[in-house]
Formats: C-alpha cells, sequence, structure tokens
C-alpha cells in the first residue's frame, strides 16, 4: 500500500528574522504568516525483500541505494537514522511549485517526511511534535541556518501568529472575517523572479549581524509591523485592510533588505518596482532574499492589467492552506 503526506507550503508576511533562535533568546520574536494551496506530495511503498536495493529515492534525482546510511538526499538520510528506520522503501517527492525559491520548501519536506515516517511506524504525532522535530533535524542534525517560523506554517496550516521567547513558541489564529479574508486571498500572487537559491547560504552575513546585534533595530521594527498587521487583518474593512496591508508590506520589504546586502539585488529590485507600477499595493521577497517568488498583493480588480503589464513573467495565484501536513491515504 503506497502511503502519501502532503504539506503546505508558507508566505511569511512580517517579523522573519526574529524567529532565529539567536534572536529571539535574547528578544521577543513574533512573525505572521499563511501555509498556502500549494504543496509538497511524499510518497512510500514498503519494497520486497528480492529486490538488490533496500531504499529508492526520486527527487530531481533517482537514488537506489543497499544502505540508507549511502542516501545523498540529507534530510531523508538523517530522519530515516533518527526514527530507527529497518522498512526497505520506495520514496517519491513532488511539489506543486520549485524548490529554494523562498517558499519554505525545505522545511515542508521535513514535516512531511517525519509524518510520514511516523504513520509508517504507528506512532501518533501532534501539530506541535511534527514542527519541533522538524526544526531539531534541520537545526541540530543538519545544522542549517533556518528560522523556527516554516515548521509550524508547515505542520499547522491556517493564518497564524508565532511567538517565541527562549524555548516557548506560542500559536495564534489570526481572527479574520469572511469579507476581509477573501480580499486578502483574493489578492495574494507569486511573481517569480526565475532565480533559485539556497537559504542557508543567503543567510550567512545576515546570522553574523544578527549575532553581534548590529540589525537589531531593523528586527524591532519587524517586530512592531507584526503586531501591528494582526491588527489590520482582523479589520472589518476589507478595503481599507488591503490599502493598509499593502502599505505595511513594503515597508517591511524596505525594512529586510537592510538585514543583508544579499537579500535583493538590481534584477528583483527592478521587477519588484515593474510590479508596483503595474497595480500592485505592495509586497516582498519571500524567504531568506536573493531569488525565488515576489509575494505582491494585488487587488482582483486590477489582476488583469498587472498580468498584462508583466507579459513574460510567471505569476501564480495562491490561497489559504487549513489544514497543514496531512496523510492521504494509509
Amino acid at each position: 500500500m503506497i502511503i502519501v503526506s502532503r504539506t503546505p507550503l508558507r508566505v511569511s508576511f512580517f517579523g522573519g528574522g526574529t524567529d532565529y533562535p539567536e534572536y529571539f533568546r535574547r528578544a521577543r520574536g513574533a512573525v505572521v504568516g499563511m501555509a498556502i494551496d500549494k504543496y509538497i506530495y511524499i510518497s512510500a511503498l514498503r519494497l520486497s525483500s528480492i529486490l538488490e536495493y533496500r531504499y529508492r529515492v526520486s527527487y530531481s534525482r533517482v537514488e537506489t541505494v543497499t544502505d540508507a546510511s549511502q542516501i545523498q538526499h540529507p534530510v531523508v538520510r538523517s530522519v530515516i537514522a533518527h526514527c530507527g528506520v529497518t522498512e526497505a522503501l520506495d520514496l517519491s517527492i513532488m511539489a506543486d511549485l520549485p524548490a529554494k525559491s523562498g517558499l519554505g520548501s525545505s522545511s515542508s519536506f521535513t514535516v512531511g517526511f517525519l509524518n510520514l515516517i511516523g504513520t509508517l511506524q504507528k506512532r501518533q504525532i501532534t501539530k506541535l511534535d511534527l514542527a519541533r522535530q522538524a526544526v531539531f533535524v534541520e537545526r541540530e542534525l543538519l545544522a542549517e541556518n533556518v528560522g523556527v517560523q516554516d515548521q509550524y506554517h508547515a505542520a499547522f496550516g491556517g493564518l497564524n501568529r508565532f511567538d517565541f521567547e527562549g524555548s516557548r513558541t506560542r500559536i495564534s489564529p489570526v481572527q479574520m472575517g469572511g469579507p476581509c479574508l477573501a480580499a486578502l486571498t483574493d489578492s495574494l500572487l507569486l511573481v517569480y523572479t526565475g532565480v533559485t537559491r539556497f537559504a542557508s547560504a543567503t543567510l550567512d552575513e545576515q546570522m553574523e549581524r544578527t549575532k553581534h546585534g548590529t540589525v537589531d533595530r531593523d528586527l524591532s521594527h519587524l517586530l512592531t509591523l507584526t503586531d501591528q498587521a494582526v491588527d489590520v487583518l482582523e479589520g472589518d474593512d476589507p478595503e481599507r485592510m488591503l490599502a493598509d496591508f499593502g502599505a505595511m508590506l513594503h515597508e517591511g520589504w524596505e525594512t529586510k533588505k537592510r538585514l543583508s546586502s544579499k537579500v535583493s539585488g538590481p534584477e528583483i529590485d527592478a521587477l519588484y518596482a515593474a510590479a508596483r507600477d503595474a497595480g500592485a499595493l505592495g509586497g516582498k521577497l519571500c524567504g531568506a532574499g536573493s531569488g525565488g517568488f515576489l509575494l505582491m498583493l494585488v487587488p482582483a480588480a486590477r489582476q488583469a492589467a498587472f498580468r498584462e503589464k508583466l507579459s513574460g513573467v510567471a505569476i501564480t495565484r495562491i490561497g489559504l492552506d487549513t489544514i497543514g501536513s496531512t496523510i492521504l491515504t494509509g
């Protein structure tokens, strides 16, 4: 029997950079963002003992190995070892959108794979368990430069605020009325820059600045925007909400660019400016920066003209995922 996990990608609105332990162990961190209706799928099929290999892993390449320690995919290898998997498995990985594009795909994959392995081993595992275990795999086992919001978005789904203080994480769903939520989700577009990158490499400069406190003022401002964004989203006037939220996204993007010289570049800045000229109320580059997707807030009435002015650029509509990581079959 094939077992499949489906785990959402995410867009982060405000607070990115304050979700690193290097920051929130000495100051308050908080983010607001949402899981989106674009997913990573991982399927697992138990293999027969008569095959010449014990593990087959199919993603952008295909691996067939006789021992789990030979697997090149770092998350697959580490999770199999950490969870004590002994079964022979055929694993296939598929995604709605490209990896390394700022949508938290690495953490979504880790959460989804942990969910899949937990199901194979018939272990009861909560969404909080999934998020915490994914943080452990990425930060401790793999020593990656990653924050700790993506794992929670992937595990829980929804539109949430996450607060980080020391070892504690508080999860607060944003309380939006139907008209405002519809206005927001109908206005969110991903504009592809055509550049992929490894977030961990992009973050080196930012992490050094964070450790030495040289970007504390900007991180504090991003935290203030997080507080304000929840109030704006929880308003009752959709048109005013979009206008205020768009302006805040733009302000946040200008602030984020000061965290590191690697966050943006001339081509990204030019595309962002073109998107605003085409009708976007505001936006930001998703994830750590240096490439991937721009998230732009474009009211539905402006989207036809927006697409026409940005013809030749890949534009994707996104919606809200409310489920988080789930097992589709099993």
